[in-house]
Protein backbone atom coordinates (compact mmCIF):
# COMPACT_ATOMS: atom_id res chain seq x y z
CA UNK A 1 0.00 0.00 0.00
CA UNK A 2 1.56 3.02 -0.97
CA UNK A 3 1.58 5.77 2.01
CA UNK A 4 -0.30 8.15 -0.20
CA UNK A 5 -3.01 5.86 -0.63
CA UNK A 6 -6.59 6.63 1.62
CA UNK A 7 -8.45 4.50 3.28
CA UNK A 8 -11.32 4.62 0.28
CA UNK A 9 -9.07 2.93 -2.16
CA UNK A 10 -8.46 -0.19 0.51
CA UNK A 11 -12.43 -0.99 0.75
CA UNK A 12 -15.61 -1.36 -1.55
CA UNK A 13 -16.45 2.20 -2.04
CA UNK A 14 -20.19 3.12 -0.77
CA UNK A 15 -21.00 6.73 -0.82
CA UNK A 16 -22.52 8.83 1.48
CA UNK A 17 -25.88 9.74 1.02
CA UNK A 18 -27.18 13.61 0.34
CA UNK A 19 -27.83 14.03 3.98
CA UNK A 20 -25.08 13.10 5.57
CA UNK A 21 -23.08 14.88 3.05
CA UNK A 22 -24.70 17.94 3.18
CA UNK A 23 -24.75 17.55 6.89
CA UNK A 24 -20.43 17.64 7.03
CA UNK A 25 -20.20 20.56 4.45
CA UNK A 26 -22.88 22.50 7.01
CA UNK A 27 -20.93 21.45 10.13
CA UNK A 28 -17.86 22.40 8.19
CA UNK A 29 -18.84 25.38 7.29
CA UNK A 30 -16.70 25.24 4.04
CA UNK A 31 -16.88 24.15 0.59
CA UNK A 32 -14.34 20.51 -0.64
CA UNK A 33 -11.70 22.17 -1.69
CA UNK A 34 -8.50 20.55 -2.79
CA UNK A 35 -7.28 17.23 -0.95
CA UNK A 36 -3.83 18.79 -0.64
CA UNK A 37 -5.31 21.64 1.48
CA UNK A 38 -7.33 19.36 3.41
CA UNK A 39 -4.03 17.22 4.14
CA UNK A 40 -2.09 20.13 5.04
CA UNK A 41 -4.91 21.58 7.92
CA UNK A 42 -5.89 17.92 9.54
CA UNK A 43 -2.35 17.33 10.03
CA UNK A 44 -1.47 20.72 11.56
CA UNK A 45 -1.11 20.88 15.64
CA UNK A 46 -3.95 23.22 17.44
CA UNK A 47 -4.31 24.10 20.95
CA UNK A 48 -6.90 21.78 21.49
CA UNK A 49 -4.90 18.73 20.46
CA UNK A 50 -2.88 19.35 22.89
CA UNK A 51 -5.00 20.46 25.50
CA UNK A 52 -7.04 17.64 24.96
CA UNK A 53 -4.16 14.91 25.18
CA UNK A 54 -2.51 16.18 28.23
CA UNK A 55 -5.95 16.16 30.37
CA UNK A 56 -6.07 12.56 28.48
CA UNK A 57 -2.28 11.82 29.59
CA UNK A 58 -3.32 12.51 33.72
CA UNK A 59 -5.27 9.06 33.57
CA UNK A 60 -1.65 7.29 32.56
CA UNK A 61 -0.01 9.75 35.76
CA UNK A 62 -3.04 7.85 37.90
CA UNK A 63 -1.57 4.80 36.24
CA UNK A 64 1.61 5.04 37.18
CA UNK A 65 1.33 5.87 40.90
CA UNK A 66 -1.29 3.48 41.24
CA UNK A 67 1.00 0.58 39.77
CA UNK A 68 4.36 1.93 41.56
CA UNK A 69 2.08 2.79 45.15
CA UNK A 70 3.31 -0.71 47.09
CA UNK A 71 6.99 -1.17 46.62
CA UNK A 72 7.74 2.42 49.25
CA UNK A 73 4.56 2.04 51.26
CA UNK A 74 4.95 -1.40 52.25
CA UNK A 75 6.81 -1.16 55.59
CA UNK A 76 4.28 2.17 56.89
CA UNK A 77 1.50 0.25 55.36
CA UNK A 78 2.67 -2.69 57.87
CA UNK A 79 3.59 -0.67 60.89
CA UNK A 80 0.18 1.08 60.92
CA UNK A 81 -2.26 -1.58 60.18
CA UNK A 82 -0.31 -4.73 62.01
CA UNK A 83 -0.25 -6.29 58.30
CA UNK A 84 2.02 -9.63 58.14
CA UNK A 85 3.62 -10.04 54.61
CA UNK A 86 0.67 -12.41 53.64
CA UNK A 87 -1.64 -10.02 54.08
CA UNK A 88 0.23 -7.05 52.27
CA UNK A 89 1.10 -9.30 49.40
CA UNK A 90 -2.72 -9.83 49.00
CA UNK A 91 -3.18 -6.05 48.95
CA UNK A 92 -0.40 -5.73 46.40
CA UNK A 93 -1.85 -8.61 43.90
CA UNK A 94 -5.47 -7.63 44.43
CA UNK A 95 -4.72 -4.71 42.14
CA UNK A 96 -4.36 -6.92 39.25
CA UNK A 97 -7.17 -8.59 39.65
CA UNK A 98 -9.66 -5.52 39.45
CA UNK A 99 -7.62 -4.25 36.21
CA UNK A 100 -8.54 -7.49 34.55
CA UNK A 101 -12.38 -7.51 35.27
CA UNK A 102 -11.83 -3.26 34.67
CA UNK A 103 -9.52 -4.48 31.47
CA UNK A 104 -12.59 -7.22 29.88
CA UNK A 105 -15.38 -4.60 30.20
CA UNK A 106 -12.97 -1.60 28.75
CA UNK A 107 -13.60 -1.66 25.34
CA UNK A 108 -17.18 -2.05 24.99
CA UNK A 109 -17.54 0.39 28.47
CA UNK A 110 -16.01 2.88 26.40
CA UNK A 111 -18.01 1.77 22.75
CA UNK A 112 -21.33 2.42 24.86
CA UNK A 113 -20.21 5.67 26.98
CA UNK A 114 -17.76 7.20 24.75
CA UNK A 115 -14.02 8.08 25.53
CA UNK A 116 -14.49 10.91 27.64
CA UNK A 117 -17.87 8.74 29.56
CA UNK A 118 -15.15 5.52 30.17
CA UNK A 119 -12.08 7.87 31.16
CA UNK A 120 -14.64 9.96 33.73
CA UNK A 121 -16.03 6.99 35.30
CA UNK A 122 -12.26 5.10 35.64
CA UNK A 123 -11.42 8.17 37.53
CA UNK A 124 -14.07 7.84 40.17
CA UNK A 125 -13.26 4.30 41.07
CA UNK A 126 -9.97 5.05 41.33
CA UNK A 127 -10.91 8.44 43.42
CA UNK A 128 -13.03 6.09 45.62
CA UNK A 129 -10.55 3.45 46.10
CA UNK A 130 -8.25 6.15 47.06
CA UNK A 131 -10.48 7.34 49.58
CA UNK A 132 -10.59 3.77 51.24
CA UNK A 133 -7.09 3.41 51.14
CA UNK A 134 -6.55 6.61 53.28
CA UNK A 135 -9.21 5.81 56.02
CA UNK A 136 -8.83 2.46 56.41
CA UNK A 137 -8.54 0.91 59.70
CA UNK A 138 -8.15 -3.00 58.64
CA UNK A 139 -7.26 -4.91 55.97
CA UNK A 140 -10.67 -5.66 54.01
CA UNK A 141 -11.20 -1.85 53.38
CA UNK A 142 -7.47 -1.47 52.22
CA UNK A 143 -7.95 -4.09 49.99
CA UNK A 144 -11.19 -3.33 48.50
CA UNK A 145 -9.32 0.46 47.89
CA UNK A 146 -6.74 -1.14 46.34
CA UNK A 147 -9.42 -3.33 44.15
CA UNK A 148 -11.29 -0.29 42.79
CA UNK A 149 -8.33 1.51 41.94
CA UNK A 150 -7.45 -1.70 40.09
CA UNK A 151 -10.84 -1.64 37.98
CA UNK A 152 -10.27 1.87 36.78
CA UNK A 153 -6.46 1.79 35.44
CA UNK A 154 -7.57 -1.41 34.09
CA UNK A 155 -9.99 0.56 31.75
CA UNK A 156 -7.37 3.64 31.50
CA UNK A 157 -4.95 1.75 30.17
CA UNK A 158 -7.68 0.98 27.32
CA UNK A 159 -9.11 3.87 26.72
CA UNK A 160 -6.68 6.79 27.29
CA UNK A 161 -4.38 5.52 24.24
CA UNK A 162 -7.23 5.31 22.04
CA UNK A 163 -8.74 8.29 22.46
CA UNK A 164 -5.68 10.58 21.59
CA UNK A 165 -4.84 8.03 18.57
CA UNK A 166 -8.44 9.15 17.39
CA UNK A 167 -8.01 12.88 17.73
CA UNK A 168 -4.22 13.52 16.60
CA UNK A 169 -3.41 14.34 13.04
CA UNK A 170 -1.81 11.52 11.69
CA UNK A 171 2.12 12.92 11.46
CA UNK A 172 2.18 13.17 15.05
CA UNK A 173 0.13 10.49 16.43
CA UNK A 174 3.13 8.49 17.99
CA UNK A 175 4.12 11.38 19.70
CA UNK A 176 1.47 12.39 21.38
CA UNK A 177 0.61 8.97 22.39
CA UNK A 178 3.86 8.46 23.32
CA UNK A 179 2.92 10.94 25.91
CA UNK A 180 0.83 8.99 27.99
CA UNK A 181 3.41 6.29 28.28
CA UNK A 182 6.12 8.84 29.83
CA UNK A 183 3.61 10.47 32.54
CA UNK A 184 2.87 6.45 33.14
CA UNK A 185 6.72 6.78 33.95
CA UNK A 186 6.82 9.32 36.47
CA UNK A 187 3.06 10.05 37.85
CA UNK A 188 2.31 10.17 41.46
CA UNK A 189 -0.64 11.26 43.52
CA UNK A 190 -3.96 11.51 43.70
CA UNK A 191 -4.22 15.03 42.35
CA UNK A 192 -3.90 13.88 38.68
CA UNK A 193 -7.49 11.69 39.34
CA UNK A 194 -9.28 15.01 39.90
CA UNK A 195 -7.41 17.41 37.40
CA UNK A 196 -8.55 14.27 34.92
CA UNK A 197 -11.97 14.27 35.95
CA UNK A 198 -12.68 18.26 35.61
CA UNK A 199 -10.77 18.21 32.80
CA UNK A 200 -13.08 15.99 30.73
CA UNK A 201 -15.76 18.60 30.51
CA UNK A 202 -13.47 20.88 28.70
CA UNK A 203 -12.50 18.50 25.86
CA UNK A 204 -14.17 16.86 22.84
CA UNK A 205 -15.18 13.44 22.01
CA UNK A 206 -13.58 11.03 19.63
CA UNK A 207 -14.77 11.57 16.02
CA UNK A 208 -14.69 8.15 14.88
CA UNK A 209 -16.79 7.03 18.26
CA UNK A 210 -19.22 9.62 17.40
CA UNK A 211 -19.69 8.65 13.30
CA UNK A 212 -19.71 4.94 14.59
CA UNK A 213 -22.58 6.30 17.04
CA UNK A 214 -24.22 7.85 13.72
CA UNK A 215 -23.96 11.41 15.14
CA UNK A 216 -22.75 12.80 11.55
CA UNK A 217 -23.35 16.63 12.11
CA UNK A 218 -20.99 16.52 15.28
CA UNK A 219 -18.21 14.65 13.45
CA UNK A 220 -17.83 17.70 11.48
CA UNK A 221 -18.19 19.77 14.16
CA UNK A 222 -15.72 18.60 16.49
CA UNK A 223 -13.11 17.96 13.50
CA UNK A 224 -13.34 22.12 13.10
CA UNK A 225 -12.98 22.33 16.81
CA UNK A 226 -9.57 20.24 16.79
CA UNK A 227 -8.21 20.91 13.50
CA UNK A 228 -6.77 24.70 12.09
CA UNK A 229 -9.28 27.35 12.61
CA UNK A 230 -11.15 27.50 9.21
CA UNK A 231 -9.50 24.58 7.44
CA UNK A 232 -11.56 22.55 4.99
CA UNK A 233 -11.94 19.09 6.90
CA UNK A 234 -14.65 18.34 4.74
CA UNK A 235 -12.43 15.41 2.84
CA UNK A 236 -11.29 13.80 6.64
CA UNK A 237 -14.76 13.84 7.75
CA UNK A 238 -16.24 12.20 4.80
CA UNK A 239 -13.71 9.48 4.97
CA UNK A 240 -13.99 8.94 8.84
CA UNK A 241 -18.03 8.65 8.28
CA UNK A 242 -17.81 6.36 4.95
CA UNK A 243 -15.45 3.78 6.58
CA UNK A 244 -17.19 3.96 9.30
CA UNK A 245 -20.57 2.82 7.81
CA UNK A 246 -18.77 0.48 5.39
CA UNK A 247 -17.50 -1.39 8.51
CA UNK A 248 -21.10 -1.60 10.28
CA UNK A 249 -22.21 -3.04 7.33
CA UNK A 250 -19.67 -5.37 6.54
CA UNK A 251 -20.09 -6.69 10.36
CA UNK A 252 -20.78 -6.49 13.75
CA UNK A 253 -18.91 -6.02 16.98
CA UNK A 254 -18.92 -8.64 19.13
CA UNK A 255 -16.50 -11.42 20.68
CA UNK A 256 -17.70 -13.99 18.30
CA UNK A 257 -17.12 -11.87 15.46
CA UNK A 258 -13.99 -10.87 16.61
CA UNK A 259 -12.23 -14.38 15.53
CA UNK A 260 -12.80 -14.06 11.56
CA UNK A 261 -10.16 -14.83 9.58
CA UNK A 262 -10.44 -11.01 8.05
CA UNK A 263 -9.37 -9.74 11.69
CA UNK A 264 -6.70 -12.58 12.48
CA UNK A 265 -3.96 -10.45 11.25
CA UNK A 266 -4.77 -7.48 13.66
CA UNK A 267 -5.38 -9.82 16.79
CA UNK A 268 -2.23 -11.79 16.13
CA UNK A 269 0.03 -8.19 15.92
CA UNK A 270 -2.10 -6.66 19.03
CA UNK A 271 -1.99 -9.99 21.40
CA UNK A 272 1.47 -10.76 20.26
CA UNK A 273 3.01 -7.24 21.11
CA UNK A 274 1.58 -7.86 24.41
CA UNK A 275 2.52 -11.08 25.01
CA UNK A 276 6.07 -10.20 24.07
CA UNK A 277 5.81 -7.04 26.25
CA UNK A 278 4.66 -8.61 29.92
CA UNK A 279 6.94 -11.77 29.83
CA UNK A 280 9.79 -10.37 28.43
CA UNK A 281 10.53 -9.42 32.06
CA UNK A 282 8.70 -6.10 32.75
CA UNK A 283 7.55 -6.47 36.00
CA UNK A 284 10.50 -8.91 36.84
CA UNK A 285 12.48 -5.92 36.49
CA UNK A 286 9.66 -3.36 37.88
CA UNK A 287 8.31 -4.65 40.67
CA UNK A 288 11.48 -6.99 41.92
CA UNK A 289 14.44 -4.35 41.35
CA UNK A 290 15.54 -4.11 45.17
CA UNK A 291 15.83 -7.65 45.55
CA UNK A 292 17.64 -7.80 42.34
CA UNK A 293 20.08 -5.02 43.57
CA UNK A 294 20.49 -6.37 46.62
CA UNK A 295 21.11 -10.06 45.80
CA UNK A 296 23.71 -8.70 43.54
CA UNK A 297 25.81 -6.64 45.95
CA UNK A 298 24.66 -3.28 44.15
CA UNK A 299 23.83 -0.21 45.94
CA UNK A 300 19.66 -0.39 46.13
CA UNK A 301 19.62 3.66 46.43
CA UNK A 302 21.71 4.02 43.74
CA UNK A 303 20.04 1.24 41.61
CA UNK A 304 16.66 2.46 42.14
CA UNK A 305 17.88 6.38 40.97
CA UNK A 306 19.49 5.38 38.30
CA UNK A 307 16.73 3.08 36.74
CA UNK A 308 14.38 6.25 37.24
CA UNK A 309 16.28 8.55 35.73
CA UNK A 310 16.86 6.28 32.84
CA UNK A 311 13.27 5.40 32.13
CA UNK A 312 12.17 9.13 32.10
CA UNK A 313 14.96 10.24 29.92
CA UNK A 314 14.33 7.26 27.11
CA UNK A 315 10.80 7.41 27.24
CA UNK A 316 11.55 11.41 26.69
CA UNK A 317 13.72 10.01 23.58
CA UNK A 318 11.23 7.71 22.20
CA UNK A 319 8.27 10.43 22.34
CA UNK A 320 10.64 12.75 20.25
CA UNK A 321 11.57 9.55 17.98
CA UNK A 322 8.43 7.38 17.04
CA UNK A 323 7.30 10.05 14.24
CA UNK A 324 10.63 10.68 13.03
CA UNK A 325 11.88 7.45 12.58
CA UNK A 326 8.72 4.83 12.43
CA UNK A 327 7.15 2.42 15.15
CA UNK A 328 8.89 -0.80 13.46
CA UNK A 329 12.70 0.70 13.98
CA UNK A 330 12.48 1.44 17.71
CA UNK A 331 10.36 -1.30 18.46
CA UNK A 332 13.38 -3.79 17.19
CA UNK A 333 16.05 -1.79 18.69
CA UNK A 334 13.88 -1.61 21.84
CA UNK A 335 13.16 -5.51 21.64
CA UNK A 336 17.17 -6.03 20.78
CA UNK A 337 18.04 -4.14 23.61
CA UNK A 338 16.19 -5.67 26.18
CA UNK A 339 17.04 -8.94 24.79
CA UNK A 340 20.70 -7.67 25.91
CA UNK A 341 19.72 -6.14 29.17
CA UNK A 342 18.51 -9.63 30.55
CA UNK A 343 21.59 -11.20 29.21
CA UNK A 344 23.89 -9.10 30.52
CA UNK A 345 21.88 -9.27 34.02
CA UNK A 346 21.71 -13.19 33.70
CA UNK A 347 25.60 -13.52 32.67
CA UNK A 348 26.45 -11.39 36.17
CA UNK A 349 24.09 -13.64 38.15
CA UNK A 350 26.24 -17.11 36.46
CA UNK A 351 29.49 -15.60 37.42
CA UNK A 352 28.19 -15.50 41.04
CA UNK A 353 26.94 -18.69 40.86
CA UNK A 354 30.08 -19.70 39.90
CA UNK A 355 32.11 -17.44 42.50
CA UNK A 356 33.87 -15.46 39.85
CA UNK A 357 34.42 -11.45 38.90
CA UNK A 358 33.01 -10.74 42.31
CA UNK A 359 34.41 -6.79 42.46
CA UNK A 360 32.31 -6.72 38.46
CA UNK A 361 28.95 -8.40 39.54
CA UNK A 362 27.41 -5.53 41.04
CA UNK A 363 27.98 -3.12 38.08
CA UNK A 364 27.50 -5.82 35.36
CA UNK A 365 23.76 -6.10 37.18
CA UNK A 366 23.49 -2.45 37.52
CA UNK A 367 24.65 -1.94 33.62
CA UNK A 368 21.85 -4.82 32.32
CA UNK A 369 19.31 -3.18 34.65
CA UNK A 370 19.99 0.09 33.33
CA UNK A 371 20.00 -1.58 29.58
CA UNK A 372 16.81 -3.16 29.78
CA UNK A 373 14.79 -0.45 30.89
CA UNK A 374 16.40 2.58 28.63
CA UNK A 375 15.51 0.00 25.75
CA UNK A 376 12.04 -0.98 27.24
CA UNK A 377 11.08 2.53 27.49
CA UNK A 378 12.60 3.54 23.60
CA UNK A 379 9.95 1.29 22.14
CA UNK A 380 8.54 -1.99 23.64
CA UNK A 381 7.03 0.24 26.73
CA UNK A 382 4.59 2.70 24.73
CA UNK A 383 4.36 1.57 20.69
CA UNK A 384 2.36 -1.96 21.48
CA UNK A 385 -0.36 0.33 23.06
CA UNK A 386 -0.26 3.23 20.37
CA UNK A 387 -0.36 0.36 17.78
CA UNK A 388 -3.19 -1.30 19.60
CA UNK A 389 -4.87 2.12 19.45
CA UNK A 390 -4.41 2.34 15.44
CA UNK A 391 -5.18 -1.15 14.15
CA UNK A 392 -8.43 -2.48 15.02
CA UNK A 393 -11.25 -1.43 12.59
CA UNK A 394 -13.98 0.97 14.66
CA UNK A 395 -16.81 -1.76 14.52
CA UNK A 396 -14.28 -4.22 16.68
CA UNK A 397 -11.85 -1.68 18.30
CA UNK A 398 -14.22 -2.35 21.70
CA UNK A 399 -13.88 -5.90 21.84
CA UNK A 400 -10.14 -6.03 20.32
CA UNK A 401 -9.41 -3.81 22.72
CA UNK A 402 -10.85 -5.41 25.92
CA UNK A 403 -9.21 -8.61 24.58
CA UNK A 404 -5.65 -7.01 24.05
CA UNK A 405 -5.99 -5.09 27.50
CA UNK A 406 -6.46 -8.20 29.28
CA UNK A 407 -3.59 -10.29 27.50
CA UNK A 408 -1.44 -7.64 28.74
CA UNK A 409 -2.65 -7.52 32.55
CA UNK A 410 -2.46 -11.47 33.05
CA UNK A 411 0.62 -11.34 31.36
CA UNK A 412 1.83 -8.85 34.27
CA UNK A 413 -0.09 -10.81 36.51
CA UNK A 414 2.02 -14.03 35.79
CA UNK A 415 5.32 -12.12 35.69
CA UNK A 416 5.11 -10.35 38.80
CA UNK A 417 3.70 -14.38 40.90
CA UNK A 418 6.67 -16.19 38.93
CA UNK A 419 9.40 -13.97 39.65
CA UNK A 420 9.99 -15.01 42.98
CA UNK A 421 9.83 -18.35 42.21
CA UNK A 422 12.09 -18.49 39.14
CA UNK A 423 14.44 -16.18 41.23
CA UNK A 424 14.84 -18.94 43.85
CA UNK A 425 15.18 -21.92 41.47
CA UNK A 426 18.01 -19.96 39.31
CA UNK A 427 18.52 -16.06 39.51
CA UNK A 428 20.94 -16.30 36.39
CA UNK A 429 18.32 -18.60 34.67
CA UNK A 430 15.65 -16.14 35.30
CA UNK A 431 16.92 -13.49 33.20
CA UNK A 432 18.01 -15.73 30.41
CA UNK A 433 14.57 -16.91 30.12
CA UNK A 434 13.38 -13.26 29.77
CA UNK A 435 16.33 -13.03 26.74
CA UNK A 436 14.58 -15.54 25.17
CA UNK A 437 11.19 -14.65 24.80
CA UNK A 438 12.32 -10.66 24.23
CA UNK A 439 14.77 -12.98 21.67
CA UNK A 440 11.24 -14.18 20.13
CA UNK A 441 9.92 -11.17 20.38
CA UNK A 442 12.71 -10.05 17.70
CA UNK A 443 11.68 -12.39 15.24
CA UNK A 444 8.06 -11.94 15.94
CA UNK A 445 8.43 -7.82 15.01
CA UNK A 446 10.34 -8.00 12.16
CA UNK A 447 7.62 -10.79 10.53
CA UNK A 448 4.39 -9.93 11.75
CA UNK A 449 4.60 -6.00 12.50
CA UNK A 450 3.67 -3.35 9.80
CA UNK A 451 4.33 -0.23 9.40
CA UNK A 452 1.91 2.56 10.44
CA UNK A 453 4.09 5.79 10.81
CA UNK A 454 1.88 8.86 9.46
CA UNK A 455 -1.24 6.73 7.96
CA UNK A 456 -4.35 7.55 8.74
CA UNK A 457 -6.08 5.30 10.89
CA UNK A 458 -8.69 4.07 8.24
CA UNK A 459 -5.46 3.59 6.03
CA UNK A 460 -3.76 1.76 8.91
CA UNK A 461 -7.11 -0.52 9.87
CA UNK A 462 -7.77 -1.18 5.79
CA UNK A 463 -4.26 -2.66 5.52
CA UNK A 464 -4.34 -4.83 8.26
CA UNK A 465 -8.12 -6.06 7.54
CA UNK A 466 -8.60 -9.28 5.38
CA UNK A 467 -10.91 -8.63 2.56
Amino acid sequence: MEEGATARSLLQKQNLDDNDQELITNSCGEDEGLLLQSDQSSSTITVVVVLSTLVATCGSYAFGYAVGYSSPAESEIEDDLGLDSAEYAVFGSVLTIGAILGAISSGKFADFVGRRGAMGASEMFCILGWLAIAFSKDAWLLDLGRFLVGCGIGVLSYVVPVYIAEITPKNVRGGFTSLSQFMLSSGQGIIPCLVHLLGLFFIPESPRWLAKCGRVREVGAVLQFLRVKNADISQEASDIIEYTENLQLISEDGIRHLFQKKYAYSIKIGVGLMVFQQLGGLNGFGFYATTIFESAGCSIKLGTIAAAVVQISMTAVGVFLIDKCGRLPLLLISATGTCLGCLLTGFAFFLQDLHCGKDLIAMMVLIGVLVYWASFELGMGGIPWIMMSEIFPINIKGSAGSLVTLVSWIGSWFTSYTFNFLFEWSSAGTFFLYAGVCGMGILFISKMVPETTKLALEEIQASVTVQ
